[in-house]
């Protein structure tokens, strides 16, 4: 099984992993993590074959509608998601907008760009699960 792969690029605060990174990986999907517009630029060029980017719509380095653009010349066909609180920057390039932190909605809609691989997963996770069981 290949585990579907995201580039999160979030904003870095001191001594503190990604909320969003965590919650992703809770998922079972495979994360990269950039902690700027530069670097997420840099992350993509090695690593071209990622299954989608979440990025935080109000990073302060760069507009977000930039980074975008930045990314999809790299990768044409790469989905992009970005992030934002209610009333946030909209960022007009990026294939999706979330304008909600809550965890389940990033998830839905991480699903939803590669569902084979996520059921997969989950059918994974369930035989695990019947194994973990069955041995009681």
């Amino acid at each position: 099984m290949v585990r579907p792969c995201f580039l999160v690029i979030d904003r870095e605060f001191a001594s503190s992993i990604s909320t969003r990174k965590l919650v992703i990986e809770t998922a079972k999907f495979n994360v990269i993590t950039a902690y700027s517009s530069v670097e997420a630029i840099d992350t993509l060029r090695r690593f071209p074959a990622v299954s989608g980017v979440v990025m935080d719509a109000n990073l302060v380095d760069m507009p977000c509608d930039d980074l975008a653009a930045a990314l999809k010349e790299i990768q044409p066909k790469l989905a992009i998601v970005a992030i934002s609180g209610p009333g946030g920057s909209h960022c007009s390039r990026a294939d999706f907008h979330l304008d909600t932190f809550a965890p389940v909605a990033l998830l839905e809609l991480l699903k939803k760009l590669e569902p084979e691989e996520s059921q997969a997963i989950e059918a994974h996770n369930e035989a695990l699960n019947r194994a973990e069981h069955s041995g009681k």
